[in-house]
């Protein structure tokens, strides 16, 4: 067998859901996996190197469907999100320490739903590096008919967002958004792109399925009915937990600690027995409404939020993926969401499931299957085309 590098796994998840298998060899040529299979048929060759990861597990790299990268999880004074400043380069910096902390937690796909037009140039030679991610923007998200019209950033991105309700998590933003007209004429007039649109309720989701979106993101409160429409028209869901926990834990811990995975973001307030039990029957609905998804049939796919008060780049990927196995996935479908979906769905080609012919990029996670996800927020190495790189 020819191969320019041979890996052995303890455990491998492939990103397809299957479950995870023992003991794997993978054999690597030309920045892709040429060969898969048990660990004691590994081919003798002397000369082709081996990485023995025996006491680790490889599963494929992760991809974060909702991000803002132009955009700091610190808070302000006024407890909302520390916005950068209007100097593309001080921006451009932003973006690029926000990449290299997907990078550094195995995220190495985003679809980033900020402005970073010119933003990403600045970041060319950082970008050329092995391991950085893909990135899919929408050059701005839609708020209005005139919003995706010819000439507006938002009408050259990658794929097209709407904002057609507002941010379950009550941040900031424009209070101008699209009639149900506009957002019809919006997504006719998309030019082949695919269509993410952001609603919350049983009624703005209904509109949005009915305007003919590809993806649904956040979706809380949107009832059975909808996601059974979504199962028929494979429709993605993006279900965007983290917004939900991420509001709970500020609430319910004296607005110590905005998140429980980090203590970089202290909450000013104290706590609001009320706004306790709002966000816990959010959550709990939300958790709900996946289970009843995974049931029907509707294709989901992680996305934090990242950037959003509290939600950091990179890491919060792990504290969603916990959240899907807590709505009743496996981990070997949790990581299919966290990977095969959203990639496959944002077109990043290199990304997604691991099989024979597919570009040779995951992760290697140290420890045991059963310990996943918590284990990947303590990588071992990252492969990009074949390539090892330290994480």
């Amino acid at each position: 067998m020819e191969a320019s590098r041979f890996i052995i796994a303890g455990s491998f998840i492939d990103g397809s859901g299957a479950d995870v298998r023992r003991n794997v060899f993978l054999a690597l040529q030309n920045g892709k996996i040429s060969a898969i299979g048990p660990a004691e048929e590994l081919p003798c060759n002397k000369e082709t190197p081996i990485d023995d990861f025996s006491y680790c597990t490889i599963v494929p790299a992760l991809v974060d469907c909702s991000v803002s990268l132009a955009r700091s999880p610190a808070a302000g004074r006024d407890g909302r999100s520390a916005a950068a400043k209007v100097d593309p380069g001080n921006k451009a910096a932003l973006v690029a320490q926000h990449i290299l902390y997907c990078q550094a937690h195995g995220v190495l796909g985003v679809a980033a739903n900020d402005a970073l037009a010119g933003l990403l140039e600045h970041n060319q030679a950082e970008m050329a590096r092995p391991g950085i991610v893909a990135i899919r923007t929408t050059g701005a998200s839609c708020r209005s008919g005139k919003g995706c019209s010819e000439g507006h950033p938002a009408a050259h991105g990658d794929f097209l967002r709407v904002n057609y309700s507002g941010n379950i998590d009550g941040e900031k933003a424009s209070s101008v958004r699209p009639t149900h007209g506009e957002l019809c004429r919006i997504l006719k007039n998309r030019d082949g792109r695919k269509a993410v649109v952001a609603a919350n309720g049983e009624q703005q989701v209904a509109e949005a399925l009915a305007a003919g979106c590809d993806a649904i993101e956040q979706g809380y409160g949107m009832g059975k009915n909808n996601l059974r429409k979504m199962a028929e028209k494979n429709v993605l869901w993006i279900p965007s937990l983290l917004r939900a926990k991420n509001q709970l834990d500020s609430v319910s811990t004296g607005g110590n600690v905005c998140c429980r995975f980090s203590q970089r973001y202290a909450a000013p307030g104290k706590p609001d027995p009320g706004a306790e039990a709002y966000w816990k029957k959010m959550l709990s609905g939300q958790l709900a409404q996946l289970r009843f998804a995974k049931n029907t049939g509707v294709t989901a796919a992680v996305g934090t939020g990242a950037g959003s008060v509290g939600i950091l780049h990179g890491e919060s990927v792990v504290e969603e993926m916990k959240l899907f196995i807590k709505a009743g996935f496996s981990l070997e479908e949790t990581i299919r969401c966290a990977s095969e979906n959203g990639a496959r769905f944002f077109g990043m080609t290199p990304l997604g499931r691991l099989a024979v012919g597919r570009a040779a990029t995951f992760l290697v996670a140290r420890g045991s299957a059963t310990q996943l996800p918590r284990k990947l927020s303590y990588l071992t190495a990252i492969y990009v085309n074949g390539e090892p790189g330290t994480a």
